[in-house]
């Protein structure tokens, strides 16, 4: 169940924070502090579930740059 939480939400909160503040280096950025808090407190402890943690953060940086670049053209 975590596992599944760990692919999906970084994601989003990219995508949420990208959308917000219309800069996807500051949504990451956002992010990982986000991500780095819930280490540091002790939420997270498995390696897999940190390996998803960075792989859906990256994929969530690349759809917030394809995002960002279709709202430009509007």
């Amino acid at each position: 169940m975590w596992f599944l939480a760990a692919l999906i939400i970084p994601c989003l909160l990219v995508l949420l924070f990208a959308r917000v503040t219309y800069n996807r280096y500051i949504a990451v950025l956002l992010t990982v502090a986000l991500l780095v808090a819930s280490y540091l407190k002790g939420y997270t402890d498995e390696l897999h579930e940190i390996v998803a943690d960075i792989a859906s953060t990256i994929a969530g940086f690349l759809w917030a740059g394809r995002m960002l670049d279709h709202l430009k053209q509007k």
